[in-house]
């Protein structure tokens, strides 16, 4: 069971935490991953420990030039993509009264805007192939809303709507698209949380405790398998019942 043996996995925002478990996880199922990013040492060292089956493609998803060029690129390389994964994102935290339109702009542009010009180029080979996964990273205050991240909140959000009509239209080429809201995640950001107010943040969880990047990656390998492939147009929240949408 799930074995992506012969598939291409793309992987954006490959060097985060959770972009490395997804990676990692893809890898170990058999599939030749290729990794994009804008952190060229962090690729390599990823590229590395996993050795063969491995490509890097870095990319600034800020700049639409080079995300038009990077299916291209991976194509060329690894002749298709069958699974992209769309996991790269930034935040610009303020308050909206306090935003500034740069920051509102390069939220949206990398959260939101360099997905669909992926999903947009990649799909025309899925189709042709007439197999394909797409899977949207996006976060749980896309569905609750967060105080001091309306555009981080807003771009996260918009990929739920991008995937649905998405899904909707690659169904019959047996092209899957789902997307997968984690929750609060163990990262180098949450560990600079002080510990008493991780305290109450986990108090607030049901299940008990943060969340990890494998957790979130092995519902990314169960998306992009063929056991998956009655699901399409879904939101999975992984979020430790957090919030139960």
């Amino acid at each position: 069971m799930f074995n992506l043996s012969g598939k291409v996995a793309l992987v954006t925002g490959a060097t985060g935490a959770i972009g490395c478990a997804i990676t990692r996880t893809l890898h170990s199922m058999g599939a030749t991953v290729a990794l994009s990013g804008t952190k060229l040492n962090g690729l390599e060292a990823l590229a590395d420990e996993l050795g063969e089956r491995c490509f890097l493609f870095a990319c600034n998803l800020n700049v639409q030039e080079t995300v038009d060029e990077l299916i291209s690129n991976v194509e060329n390389v690894c002749e298709r993509i069958d699974i992209l994964v769309n996991n790269a994102g930034i935040t610009r935290d303020s308050l909206m009264m306090r935003m500034s339109d740069e920051d509102w702009h390069d939220v949206i542009s990398i959260n939101l805007e360099a997905p669909f010009r992926l999903m947009r180029a990649v799909s025309k080979s899925m189709i042709r192939e007439r197999w394909g996964r797409i899977i949207n990273i996006s976060s749980i205050v896309g569905a609750t809303g967060n105080p001091g991240q309306v555009n981080y909140a807003a771009s996260k959000a918009g990929l739920f709507g991008l995937t649905k009509s998405a899904a909707a239209e690659l169904a019959t080429r047996n092209i899957t698209v789902n997307c997968i809201a984690p929750g609060f995640i163990a990262s180098p950001m949450s560990d600079k949380i002080p510990e008493q107010q991780k305290q109450v943040l986990e108090k607030k969880i049901p299940i008990g405790r943060i969340g990890t990047p494998e957790e979130v990656a092995v519902a990314v390998g169960f998306l992009a398998s063929n056991e998956a492939s009655y699901i399409t147009g879904h939101v999975l929240h992984v979020n430790g019942g957090l919030a139960m949408i």
